[in-house]
């Protein structure tokens, strides 16, 4: 990193190293990851030692938008070398492009850190959140397709227990669709069993490095619209401490409990998001425009993530939001409630929505609109 330099705004250059991000990853036991699968924002993560990157059907989306012209042209050449692919074919072809181009560039902090860092997300198809057998094949394919793949399964009634077999199996598991406590419990404590399991069969288990994601923005969004939907009148300054509240409460049960799974922020809505878990042992997954955002603030970093979130905020949010409180206990929901837990279907569904646009956008490659003017 030393002397490179990365422009962050009209009128602020800095030192990577010495920016915010820079020495939270340098002075505490906190990593970053880039909260995309571009290759150009990892690299600019990467500039100040960002160590791990992730993806979701939003996401890949993202990425077409950004260079549609590039995405169609690949559509078009791996058509023409599969006869036969549908545009589900395409599609998952694509997804695995984007990724494989990305991986490498992790390769030097996975191979320094022995798996622990250097890992690339890919998540398995949103529509399968309901099938066993469909979601671990396809995990263990995406698995396979490089050394530093890291497979994001949702955190559903099903996708709880795939988590169990896929780490068994030694497949490196991210659980998303992740919001409240009694979820990222129960995907660590699936992720221990298997781990276990492992163990029991002398398997190794010291090259592993799974994390359970808890998408803090996205509880926060959902109460949001509670507030609004509502009509409920709490302490708005209260509601951003909501998914900050959740995750320390998660890391402090995985270290009661002796998960090995690494907790991971996701999310980003505001630096609290960022700041308020700086000096933990955890990853915090950050977009890119936040990324800059962060770099070029005055937020001191020091480590937070042992300071309690103000109970007077706790109770202000306990007070007017049942599901705050569901997703701040650890039996808060039960495995079966999983599915459709607000933030829950609400992410199930944008994810589902982002794959079906992936797709659309694939068949329109296939077959241009003939009504429209060639460019």
């Amino acid at each position: 990193m030393g002397s490179a330099t990365q422009t962050i705004n009209a009128s602020t250059t800095l030192p990577l190293a010495d920016s915010p991000l820079g020495r939270t990853i340098s002075t505490t036991a906190t990593d970053i990851w880039n909260d995309s699968c571009s290759v150009s924002e990892l690299e600019y993560a990467i500039s100040y030692g960002a160590v791990g990157a992730t993806a979701n059907p939003t996401i890949v989306h993202d990425v077409w938008k950004a260079e549609p012209g590039y995405w169609r042209d690949r559509v078009k050449a791996l058509a023409n070398e599969r006869a036969d692919a549908t545009e589900i074919d395409l599609a998952w072809a694509i997804v695995e492009e984007m990724s494989l181009r990305a991986a490498p560039l992790l390769l030097p902090a996975f191979e320094a850190t022995g798996g622990r860092q250097g890992r690339l997300s890919m998540q398995t198809d949103p529509t399968l959140f309901r099938s066993f057998d469909r979601m671990l094949a396809q995990g263990e394919h995406f698995a396979g397709l490089a050394p530093n793949i890291i497979v994001k399964f949702p955190t559903t009634a099903v996708g709880v227990r795939v988590m169990e077999e896929a780490t068994y199996r030694g497949v490196n598991v991210n659980a998303t669709v992740s919001f409240s406590v009694p979820q990222a419990v129960a995907a660590g404590e699936a992720v221990e069993r298997g781990l276990k399991r492992r163990e029991a069969e002398g398997l190794r288990v010291d090259d592993m490095g799974p994390v359970i994601t808890v998408m803090m923005g996205r509880l926060e969004d959902w109460l949001r619209l509670q507030t609004e939907r509502d009509a409920i009148i709490a302490d708005p300054t209260a509601l951003p401490w909501s998914g900050v509240a959740v995750f320390k409460r998660t890391v402090e049960e995985f270290e009661r409990r002796g998960l090995r799974a690494r907790p991971l922020g996701a999310a980003i809505r505001h630096h609290l998001h960022w700041s308020e878990l700086i000096g933990g042992d955890v990853i915090i997954t950050i977009p890119s425009s936040w990324q800059r955002r962060f770099n070029a603030s005055d937020v001191e970093v020091r480590p937070r993530m042992d300071d309690p979130v103000d109970p007077r905020i706790v109770d202000d949010l306990s007070r007017h939001f049942p599901d705050f409180v569901r997703a701040m206990e650890p039996e808060g929901i039960s495995p079966d409630e999983f599915d459709t837990f607000g933030p829950s279907a609400r992410t199930l569904r944008a994810f589902i929505g982002s794959y079906h646009e992936l797709l659309h956008q694939v068949a329109d490659a296939l077959v241009p609109n003939p009504d429209l003017k060639p460019a």
